[in-house]
């Protein structure tokens, strides 16, 4: 399981691992590391998954599949749907929906040779920083159990992390990807909005919500993009790009590239080691002939406010069809209508995810529509013009991805103000529809990882991308200290 899923797509090819083997090694490595770390909400029967690790090997003997991912089993996080699998959105309100389709993203790696062996925890409907607003149990770090994993896509992270699993998909409303990759120290993409079709993804804030890769290495997370990206015609905002090769950007190349990192980044707030961390990656890129720059981007201080006006309104709206009706839970009250409609939602959703619906509904409703969310639209508009001025100067921005690392279980629930504040670096990105990254950069004196932050330009990942590759040569990849010791 310390592979990386590239390395591991290559053993199979070669006949050195059968995919069946590989498949019982992810089965046995979750049986053993599962009690402690909580990772999945459904792993699929064995039975099913060794049938289908017989017809992907079928398939790369015969010459059919020759991708570098085929027969490399991978997690889905629990909120895209999968044909005849329990998709739940870790919610009591989906804990009996079997989808009658799979997730445009999910059917691209199936193609490619994927083998799913399971649904990963997340927070309730995306709706948290932790993984501990599931319905299912929080999610723990596997590097000290005492922590969160961060979120919401902490299962699909906590896994990698774990090696419960080779990859993992996630999705990013605000930095579900890349803050959870953060802090479980593995590496995790952002794209650019509308190059991983959406369709089949249980939407939160559909003006920001994408699908992206979580795993060990750079190498590994361009090869799952390249797989998943296309255009999509069932998906309204799916963006037809002119290529989707990533893995070319694979190069320990740097010099001459224009690296900024925003001073408004670096105040209040940003924990001393993390600063630390992050200035060390910049000497890094510097040494390896980068040219580093501080520089102004205003309007951060605005990101978090906008965001959970959009994102809120936006889910208030996406989350109305889980009415006890059509799937789902349904209350066993015997009520009338609009009484079933109550009490199903009641008992259905969770704390945080009302919270989010009735703030959703306040800024939509008449009388503060202009004031709070038509307002939040412009701050929108104007943080995404604030970006492409930065871009016309440089190619990559190097942030932190978390103004700390990851806290105990049970210190962010307590104030839900803190834990809106964590995403202060990833937000931007998902309202300007910018593509992000994180890596695993060291850890602090608690031993918990680090990871920075990089973003580039809209389409240009491979920038990025190039970036991170190289800053990953400069270090070895250290494994999850449990992970290691069940090996």
């Amino acid at each position: 399981m310390s592979l990386t899923a590239v390395e591991l797509g290559k053993k199979i090819k070669a006949g050195e691992i059968s995919v069946k083997e590989a498949a019982k090694a992810a089965l046995d490595s979750i049986s053993k590391a599962e009690q402690d770390n909580n990772c999945y909400v459904t792993v699929v029967e064995e039975a099913a998954i060794m049938q289908r690790a017989e017809q992907v090997q079928k398939q790369i003997d015969d010459g059919i599949l020759t991708g570098p991912l085929a027969g490399v089993p991978v997690a889905i996080k629990d909120n895209m749907c999968t044909e005849g699998l329990l998709t739940t959105c870790s919610s009591k309100i989906l804990e009996n929906f079997v989808p009658t389709y799979t997730a445009e993203a999910v059917v691209k790696l199936e193609k490619a040779g994927a083998v799913v062996i399971g649904k990963t925890n997340m927070d309730e409907f995306a709706m948290g920083s932790t993984t501990e607003t599931s319905a299912y149990g929080e999610t723990k770090n596997p590097w000290n159990t005492a922590h969160v994993p961060g979120g919401s896509s902490g299962g699909s992270c906590a896994a990698v992390a774990a090696e419960e699993c080779h990859y993992a998909l996630g999705s990013d409303t605000g930095g579900s990807i890349r803050q959870p990759s953060s802090f479980c120290g593995v590496v995790g993409i952002k794209p650019t909005y509308g190059t991983v079709s959406r369709y089949g993804l249980i939407a939160y804030g559909s003006s920001l919500d994408q699908i992206g890769p979580v795993a060990k290495d750079v190498t590994d997370c361009a090869t799952i993009l390249e797989t998943i990206s296309g255009f999509d015609e069932k998906d309204s905002t799916s963006v037809k790009r002119e290529e989707y090769d990533f893995t070319s950007a694979l190069v320990d190349e740097v010099k001459g590239m224009k690296i900024g990192i925003p001073k408004s980044y670096f105040g209040e707030g940003l924990d001393s080691e993390v600063k630390s961390a992050v200035l060390a990656a910049a000497k890094a890129l510097e040494e390896k002939g980068a040219i580093v720059e501080e520089f102004e981007l205003n309007l951060v201080d605005y990101a978090i406010p906008a965001y959970y006006v959009i994102a809120s309104a936006e889910a208030s709206s996406n989350l109305a069809r889980f009415d006890g009706v059509k799937y789902g839970y349904r209350t066993n009250s015997q009520v009338g209508l609009h009484e079933m409609y109550k009490r199903t939602r009641s008992e259905g959703f969770g704390p945080e995810v009302k919270r989010r619906i009735m703030l959703g509904s306040f800024v939509l409703s008449s009388g503060y529509y202009d004031a709070y969310y038509l307002k939040a639209l412009r701050t929108k508009a104007l943080i995404k013009k604030e970006f492409d001025k930065a871009f016309e100067n440089y190619d990559v921005i190097l942030s932190p991805a978390a103004p700390t690392t990851a806290p105990k279980l049970g210190e962010s629930l307590s104030d839900p103000l803190k834990m809106y504040l964590g995403d202060i670096y990833t937000i931007s990105v998902n309202l300007a529809g910018l593509p992000g990254m994180t890596l695993p950069w060291g850890k602090d004196s608690n031993g918990l990882p680090i990871g920075v932050q990089l973003i580039s330009n809209c389409f240009e990942e491979k920038k990025m991308i190039r970036t991170g590759f190289a800053l990953e040569q400069t270090r070895e990849y250290e494994r999850c200290p449990q992970a290691a010791a069940r090996d």
